[in-house]
């Protein structure tokens, strides 16, 4: 019979049936796990082993199945079926504190600490070390924080607020307490979608840094670059299912991508690197959105460019360039302190989220779990969400009014769910992108600014998306397309406008749009034009405090 359940000790082995032997060094495995919410089957009987010491992908489109899979490996879901076994021992996780005790450690894509909270007391929340009388000993505190950030390169004051750094430091300081925990498994999640490159970089001594210990990583990234440089295996998901474990070289990238998409490798090589149409896309003769002189304290100065109907303008830049700044003050979610903007030629006086809105200005956030979706409500409550005045008569919402857009925007975005009454914090990454795309796509805007669109979201769903963004350009629309994603911003803008410290550096058009002028402006104006492959030294990493992106 079982021992009953850990309270606060890690797991015990428990009493299994007997099943195959045991991968020699085989570290964590599932055993024909399943998971099924209602209507949805989430995992459907996936076996998996992780080996010491090794760096394993974990790849598939979103709604394969990986979040739920590690949401069952650090103790967040139960298993409806199958088993966990950890050293060769039977485990069963009640809650995510316990699977922890046991040696399992978790960088989410975003970022899961406490934003109120110190550095310091974030990287050591629920195990602060104690003083001789039971007190928690601040100063043994930071000190180590300071110790333990500097091997990462981040220099950063251990006493301030977590929430007022911007998000590459939060994930530093999130990768700065999964490795300090006595750790046999590391899952990282999406862990360099908020990093600059020499932060990426310090990431990748880390990991070697681990695999020299002999602990595992398990390393979920859409990024076929990264996969190839620093994974041994991979397992691909889809649908559910378990598809393939193998050694990653074993693979190309065709053939890896057919897994994930379960499509022809002839039909995978035809779609090319990107969704996106070749030859541009046929603009207005006038702008439909003019911005001149924007400033705004410490995040922009004197910005100026016009986005014109039916094209997509690319904004580039490294991290701390200002672009996710440029699309709030074009939006008002950021507070401007000069300079004009125009819609269809009329000046928009105190620019306000509101007023923007009113005006036809939708803007699609970078982080869209912390600024995006309410994970709380459904489906069809986050899609009419800005919507509800046009869908009110007298104060009173029309029901029927929702149901019809919702099924309509559900269908042309493929937005996959059980219901629309399915909250939508149950949905993939991709999924709830498309929720908030059509949240604003129901208001009929002239002007779409995404913010990172297909961040964190599968190759499927970012050819969904990229589709989307040719198709809606063609119907008029005008688009800045802000994307970290060189090849993306490459084939999917018109024109690109580079930023730098808050300023534009430069303009990319016609012929000039190519991936080597691109990188020419990047280098000619970046502080530190250095290989990203250099050394990190704290005095230039660019974490210390909250710089415009």
């Amino acid at each position: 019979m079982a021992p009953p359940e850990a309270v606060t000790q890690p797991p015990e082995p428990v009493a299994s049936a007997p099943g195959p032997a045991q991968e020699a060094g085989t570290v964590l495995e599932a055993r024909g796990v399943s998971k099924r919410f209602p209507g949805v089957v989430a995992l459907d009987d996936v076996s998996f082993s992780l080996r010491a010491g090794e760096t394993h992908a974990l790849v598939g489109e979103n709604g394969a199945g990986k979040s739920t899979l590690i949401k069952v490996l650090t103790g967040v879901y139960r298993p409806d079926g199958g088993e966990l076994r950890m050293n060769g021992g039977a485990v069963r996780f009640a809650r995510p504190f316990e699977a922890q005790q046991a040696g399992i450690s978790t960088i989410y894509q975003e970022v899961n600490l406490v934003p109120l909270m110190s550095v310091a007391r974030n990287i050591f929340l629920g195990r602060e070390p104690k003083n001789r009388v039971g007190m928690i000993d601040f100063g043994r505190m930071h000190r180590e924080t300071t110790e333990l950030l500097d091997g990462f390169g981040v220099r950063v004051d251990p006493k301030r607020p977590l929430n007022t750094l911007g998000i590459g430091t939060q994930q530093m300081v999130a990768l700065a307490r999964a490795v300090s925990v006595n750790a046999q498994v590391v899952i990282m999640d999406e862990p360099t979608s908020s990093l600059e490159p020499r932060e990426v970089e310090t990431l990748f001594r880390v990991i070697a840094d681990l695999r020299e210990r002999g602990i595992a990583v398990l390393y979920v990234s859409h990024r076929m670059d990264e996969l190839y440089r620093i994974c041994d295996r991979v397992t691909v998901l889809r649908d559910g299912r378990h598809i393939h474990t193998g050694d990653l070289a074993d693979l190309n990238r065709m053939q890896l991508v057919s897994m994930m998409l379960g499509r022809d490798m002839a039909e995978v090589k035809r779609s090319g690197l990107t969704n996106f149409t070749e030859g541009g896309h046929d603009t207005t003769r006038t702008p439909v959105l003019t911005a001149s002189g924007v400033s705004s304290r410490h995040h922009l100065h004197d910005i100026s460019l016009e986005l014109y109907g039916g094209e997509v303008l690319g904004l580039g830049g490294l991290l701390g360039s200002g672009r996710s700044e440029t699309a709030k003050a074009l939006s008002g979610a950021l507070h401007v302190d000069a300079g004009n903007i125009t819609v269809d030629g009329k000046r928009l006086g105190r620019l306000t989220p509101a007023a923007a809105i009113k005006a036809g200005i939708s803007l699609l956030p970078e982080d869209r779990k912390a600024e995006g979706i309410i994970p709380g409500l459904s489906v069809r409550e986050n899609i009419v969400l800005a919507a509800m005045p046009r869908l009110s008569r007298a104060g009173v919402v029309s029901r029927a009014k929702q149901d019809r857009v919702v099924e309509i925007f559900m269908k042309r975005l493929r937005i996959k769910c059980s219901s629309p009454e399915q909250k939508v914090g149950e949905l993939s990454g991709g999924n709830q992108q498309k929720v908030l795309i059509a949240r604003w796509l129901c208001l009929e805007p002239k002007v779409l600014l995404l913010d990172e669109p297909t961040r964190g979201i599968d190759v499927g769903a970012k050819a969904e998306v990229q589709s989307l963004i040719d198709e809606l350009a063609g119907e008029g629309l005008a688009v800045l397309l802000i994307s970290s994603d060189i090849e993306e911003l490459i084939e999917g803008a018109d024109r690109i406008v580079v930023l730098r410290g808050g300023a534009v550096a430069g303009e990319l058009a016609g012929d000039e749009v190519a991936e080597s002028r691109l990188l020419e402006v990047l280098a000619d104006h970046a502080p530190d034009a250095s290989p990203t492959n250099a050394p990190a030294t704290p005095e230039k990493t660019p974490v210390a405090q909250e710089e415009p992106r």
